[in-house]
């Protein structure tokens, strides 16, 4: 059965910082253990290399 009340994972969107609005990724986070927006490390297809992508609202 599910919780009630608000999910600890929630959905975020990765958008390439070189490049932005080449590359977007969706990913989910846990709000408890990560605050802060996620930053990763992703393959941007565009630029054919790997840019650093950051959390977007």
């Amino acid at each position: 059965m599910a919780k009630k009340g608000k999910d600890i994972r929630t959905k975020v969107i990765l958008e390439c910082t070189e490049a932005p609005g080449t590359s977007r990724y969706a990913t989910m986070k846990n709000r408890r253990n990560t605050t802060e927006r996620l930053e990763l490390r992703k393959y941007n297809p565009v630029l054919r290399k790997h840019t650093l992508h950051r959390e977007i609202k």
